[in-house]
């Protein structure tokens, strides 16, 4: 027996500004669908599935509800101004007496009811919006971006309260792990088009590249017809001219064809160019603490980071993962304990509220007025890693578009905010990077680049995320915010971190102030108790406290000679003191790594011997 759908769609089309969004869309939900519905930024997913809500009207088409069948939306903006709390919200759609089904909801999500709209963050608000849509229970649930502002044990109760649901749902996420672990259906947005394929999100790059290579085929083949009728028709044939026109007619409408092919949007062009190397400890945290009043978010934590390393911090909402980051960068100052800096940092920060950001003024604007990308002078270039650029160029690199380039901040979408930002932070030379949940809203194509940017950056990452896949493909290193003030280190990514916890009987917090790593190499194996150096003799006592001076004094001639050697007329003007200097650089380079290696066997040896 057929089911009934839960809701269909039939030749749906909808133009914004001129530009078709949907043609000829027909679509399809079944009871107990768990549909993944993915596509770029700015493809058209959220008005997809707005329609699907019926909260925005097609221009032409039919959307059909089957009787009885409720749908639930999840707003990303959503309007809490008629109400006083977030309960007081996430209740308003329930039958009185049923207040209990938010209280439950509201404990796996972590959100407190009593929060007044008035003050509520961003991320207080979309908890609210989903728990409410999660209490009511409809019989199809439309879920936007669910896990933004959700920590990840937020995340896994949410995904394991959708495993157990008889509900249909639709689910926007760029969160790779929740999608494989939810969805056995897939709706691909791609340029106006919607494909379904019944398989869940992990079997989706591989049809999207699929797709796509059969697209290239395609295309070429009909180029490469093209080609040959075109050359039939300047060399002619006056026989049979009737016959002669249609073909030339056929022509035609075969450079129609290819005319009415969209192009697609290709990945954007982020790079990332580290500046000259730091020194080989980056950050050294000794007996560091620090509490908001009662609130206690660290206490005595020592943690140090080697060059090139890719530290992620995890821990639930509020734990104080951002203050830590925020100490450990200099930005604020620990209660107790000490932060100390290598020589020749140059940080680059990604901010998780978008702050450096300016919602009123165009992208144009933002990039201009950055202190740090400014060309005196002018108005239409942007410094880009030392070069200057065209603003609408440089901004097309991130895929967005002439119109956009004038267009207010406040008019993009999450994700195309935070390109925004990884174009301001990858216009400039860095050595430390520190991210603060910089994957919020990104789409799946971005991601992937934004990993394979920090994978192959040369220079010492600062991760805060909740993307589990994400931790997984770039941390070496893990520090877990484990509540109390107790902070740990873990080697590897989030798997590893759980894999390591649950090997652990005894109870981390149960362990304040300790750490324990097993990192790749060495110079890696830094999150330690201060060194002792009771099992040096003298001389070696007294060269460990030479080392830290001897580097920097070598680091700074380092940076003055690179420095004298970016002159382009340097070589043909002063052959014998281009000579000088390239040798004079290349000796202290290699005085630096010995005495950096130097450095650290001697630290190993303090620290083993105590």
């Amino acid at each position: 027996m057929a089911r009934i759908p839960l809701l269909q769609m039939n030749d749906i089309a909808l133009t914004f500004g001129g530009d078709p969004v949907f043609d000829g869309l027909d679509l399809v939900v079944q009871p107990g669908d768990r549909v993944a519905l993915v596509g770029r930024n700015g493809s058209g997913k959220s008005t997809l599935m707005k329609i699907m809500a019926g909260m925005v009207e097609p221009d032409t088409g039919t959307r059909v509800l089957s009787p009885g069948v409720t749908v639930g939306y999840m707003d990303q903006h959503p309007d809490l101004s008629a109400f006083e709390t977030l309960g007081e919200f996430a209740a308003s759609g329930l039958e009185p007496g049923h207040d209990y089904l938010v209280e439950r909801v509201a404990e796996g999500l972590k959100m407190k009811l009593d929060t007044p709209v008035a003050t509520a963050s961003g991320g207080e608000r979309r908890r609210a919006a989903l728990a409410k849509l999660l209490a009511e229970a409809p019989e199809l649930m439309l879920l936007d971006e669910p896990t933004n502002h959700l920590d990840i044990q937020a995340i896994e109760w949410l995904e394991n309260e959708l495993k157990q649901t008889r509900a249909g749902f639709v689910l926007i996420s760029h969160d790779r792990a929740f999608l494989r672990a939810l969805t056995r259906a897939t709706l691909w947005v791609d340029r106006g088009q919607v494909r379904r394929q019944e398989k869940g999100f992990e079997n989706f790059e591989a049809w999207r590249d699929k797709v796509w290579e059969e697209e290239d085929q395609n295309r070429h083949k009909l180029n490469r017809k093209i080609k040959s009728e075109a050359r039939w028709a300047v060399e002619g044939i006056s026989a049979r001219r009737k016959r002669n026109q249609g073909r030339l007619r056929a022509l035609g409408d075969l450079k129609a064809e290819r005319a009415s092919q969209i192009k697609r949007q290709g990945a954007a062009e982020m790079a990332l160019e580290a500046g000259p190397k730091s020194g080989r400890k980056v950050i050294e945290a000794k007996g560091i603490s620090k509490a908001y009043g009662d609130k206690v978010i660290l206490k005595s934590f020592d943690l140090r980071v080697m060059r090139g390393e890719t530290v992620a911090f995890v821990g639930p909402n509020g734990a104080g993962k951002t203050t830590l980051l925020k100490i450990l960068t200099g930005q604020e100052e620990p209660d107790t304990g000490s932060v100390s800096h290598g020589a020749g940092i140059e940080m680059a920060v990604f901010d998780q509220n978008r702050s450096t950001l300016d919602e009123s003024a165009s992208l144009w604007e933002n990039l201009t007025s950055d202190p740090e990308m400014r060309i005196s002078g002018k108005s239409d270039q942007v410094m880009v890693r030392g070069n200057p650029k065209h603003v609408v160029g440089y901004l097309k690199e991130f895929l967005f578009s002439d119109e956009q380039a004038r267009a207010p901040v406040r008019s993009l979408s999450g994700g195309e905010k935070a390109r925004l930002i990884l174009a301001r932070i990858m216009a400039r030379q860095s050595n430390l990077l520190v991210l603060d949940e910089p994957t919020n809203d990104l789409d799946v194509e971005t991601l992937d680049l934004l990993q394979e940017l920090i994978s192959g950056f040369d220079g010492t990452v600062l991760v805060v995320s909740h993307d589990r896949d994400f931790l997984d493909r770039v941390a070496e290193r893990t520090i877990a915010m484990e509540g109390n003030g107790v902070a740990t280190a873990y080697a590897g990514g989030w798997s590893d971190y759980r894999a390591q916890r649950q090997e652990d009987d005894v109870p981390a917090a149960k362990k304040p102030g300790k750490t324990r790593s097993a990192p790749k190499d060495k110079a890696k194996d830094k999150a330690t108790d201060h060194p002792a150096t009771s099992g040096l003799s003298f001389t070696e006592k007294h060269r460990l406290e030479a080392l830290p001076g001897e580097i920097d004094r070598l680091m700074a001639e380092i940076a003055k000679l690179e420095g004298f050697l970016m002159d382009p007329d340097l070589f043909t003007k002063e052959p014998v003191k281009f000579k000088k200097a390239s040798e004079g650089l290349a000796e202290r380079q290699q005085k630096l790594a010995a005495a950096e290696e130097e450095w650290l066997e001697l630290e190993e040896k303090a620290e083993t011997s105590s």
